[in-house]
């Protein structure tokens, strides 16, 4: 039976009234109320006991101690509250087990640290892929068992939006992918995927170009020796062979530039090409770019505005540089229609140092943004025949904006033009050679 709060001090109040009148009946009424309060405070103490007893200890006594009155509403309650915790946590418990079994099974290791990188759990990929052991590693710093520079740079950073690829520490045949993800306060979540077979089709991949460029380059400069003779004798040669001998001129011309784009490719996505950081003047680089786009321009008359910043010297490699600021705005050169604008803008601020080229040109349908910088891909297959593209100009931007810490946006409309800006961070920033 539950009472009200002022049904208990009722109570109590007339236990003690009661007291108080049998003590004055025996003579002694302060005596009695002393006797009853004695014996209240008693039987108190003696429920308090029996409460501590319970909650030192709660699964061990599955039910809660019996008693009346406001103790017994107490024991009551705290036994709903008590078994309501059993059942939650039971209910959380099988989702975790189940959460741990779930990613236990996976084939990627997972590892859960604090803000600090302390390792708090791993699944049991991570034992076979990272090498680690439940019973010397939880708690350890998961740099400690991670050595790898690389790592530690890319777990302080913070800035998780492009994996990390390293070696395992524990079977150094295999490569690993590590994706890091923040949760709660500052915790990170590690997780790391065995890429091994990935890396070897595409060192494949890289060997097969290489090879194939190398071995084409001597035919195809033989082929590409005679033609030019028989096309300076062209007087001495038939008619009927002048047209044949353009066209073959032409497509070895074009085979040409798509093996030097593979080889330059090949030597960005390998260790074969040391970059030589330099202090690079862009102003000088621009304005050689700019002329020889005016030359390829010929007949076509684009304006070609170039406007520069007065901070021009970037430190980085000025032949990757030269290669991808000329992919760009040689592109923009064939894909504008005639007399169209083209404009050449170099700027630093705060955040570093951007190349925007924006032209009027047909535009590009944002579909295919996300991969104008892959090898080979045409937004347009009929354009690049007409214009002699090897669809390999922007995968060269791409890889030589990642050897110089940078980015490359591209903002496109049909019709409306287009904008690509090569985004340089602010360290690469430097000043003239005379005042270094």
């Amino acid at each position: 039976m539950h009472y009200s709060w002022s049904r208990y001090l009722r109570l109590i109040l007339l236990f003690l009234l009661a007291c108080l009148l049998f003590g004055a009946w025996m003579g002694y009424p302060l005596v009695g109320l002393l006797l009853g309060l004695a014996a209240y405070f008693s039987w108190t103490l003696v429920q308090i006991r029996r409460l501590h007893t319970w909650l030192s200890n709660p699964d061990h006594y599955v039910e809660a101690p019996g008693s009346v009155g406001l103790w017994g509403d107490l024991f009551d309650g705290l036994h709903r509250l008590h078994q309501k915790h059993l059942r939650l946590r039971d209910r959380l418990q099988t989702q975790l087990n189940r959460v741990q079994e779930s990613t236990n099974a996976m084939r990627e290791a997972v590892v859960m640290t604090d803000s600090n990188g302390t390792m708090e759990w791993w699944n049991g990929a991570a034992e076979y892929l990272l090498g680690f052991r439940r019973d010397t590693d939880l708690g350890q710093p998961v740099h400690n068992l991670l050595r790898h520079p690389e790592f530690k740079t890319y777990f302080d950073n913070r800035n998780y939006r492009e994996p990390l690829s390293i070696r395992s520490p524990a079977k150094p045949h295999i490569h690993l992918q590590i994706q890091i993800s923040l949760f709660g306060d500052d915790d990170r979540l590690i997780v790391a995927r065995d890429v091994t077979r990935l890396t070897q089709l595409e060192q494949m991949r890289r060997d097969f170009v290489s090879n194939v460029s190398h071995e084409m380059r001597t035919p195809l400069t033989v082929l590409n020796g005679y033609l030019e003779t028989l096309l300076d004798s062209v007087d001495d040669v038939a008619p009927k062979w002048r047209r044949p001998l353009e066209t073959m001129n032409r497509q070895a011309g074009r085979m040409e530039a798509l093996i030097k784009d593979l080889m330059l490719l090949s030597r960005l996505e390998t260790d074969e090409h040391q970059m030589d950081d330099e202090i690079t003047d862009v102003r000088k680089l621009l304005e050689q770019i700019c002329q020889d786009a005016r030359a390829l321009s010929g007949d076509r008359a684009h304006q070609i505005e170039l406007s520069i910043d007065d901070r021009h010297f970037l430190y980085g490699d000025e032949g990757q540089l030269r290669s991808a600021f000329s992919n760009i705005v040689f592109n923009a050169v064939k894909y504008t229609p005639d007399s169209g604008l083209i404009t050449v803008h170099w700027v630093t601020d705060r955040d570093g140092a951007h190349l925007s080229v924006t032209d009027s040109g047909i535009g590009i349908d944002p579909i295919h943004i996300p991969r104008l910088t892959e090898r080979f891909y045409r937004a347009d297959p009929s354009r690049h025949q007409d214009t002699g593209g090897t669809g390999l100009g922007l995968a060269i931007v791409k890889h030589v904006l990642l050897n110089h810490d940078g980015q490359l946006e591209i903002t496109s409309h049909p019709g409306e033009g287009s904008t690509f800006i090569c985004h340089f961070p602010r360290r690469r920033i430097t000043e003239s050679p005379e005042a270094a």
